[in-house]
């Protein structure tokens, strides 16, 4: 096991980040917001999302093996119920990063996924959210996840 912030500094080290859950209706879903931050700060974003061509003016794929050449990691922001299925597309695709959303409640946080990609060399941060920490925080995630306490993994 690894520290979380050592493991989130690998995962934001990526350049090319898929999120899943992006939806056509951005108010109020994390996965948006994340996919906003992440371009801000200059990475290459793929969003998935199964019933979507695009989103906020650019492709989304259906599933992560759609995605033209490779993404380096993957944000799961969908509910708990279908990381498990992404997991095993993680698995499949030789991605080695992936980062299951959660502040509050379960979030996209799977206790099978989370174990099935462990078990085949995927480094999954299992709660918390990539705006939690640099070079993507900022104010109000850093009190966040002070806030959260227990929904941020203190190893992984």
């Amino acid at each position: 096991m690894v520290p979380t912030k050592q493991a989130a500094t690998e995962f934001l080290a990526c350049t090319r980040i898929a999120v899943t859950g992006v939806s056509r209706n951005p108010k109020g879903h994390g996965s948006n917001a994340v996919m906003q931050r992440l371009r801000q700060r200059g990475y290459d974003v793929v969003a998935i999302n199964p019933n979507a061509d695009e989103i906020d003016g650019t492709p989304c794929y259906h599933r992560l093996q759609d995605v033209p050449g490779s993404v380096e990691a993957v944000v799961i922001g969908t509910r708990p119920d279908r990381a498990d299925a992404t997991m095993h597309d993680v698995v499949e695709l030789g991605i080695t990063k992936v980062w299951m959303h959660r502040a509050f409640g379960q979030g996209s946080v799977d206790d099978a996924a989370t174990t099935y990609g462990r078990e085949h060399g995927v480094t999954v941060i299992d709660g918390g959210c990539p705006l939690m920490f640099d070079p993507t925080a900022d104010p109000f995630h850093k009190v966040l996840k002070l806030c959260c306490g227990k929904k941020v993994p203190k190893h992984v």
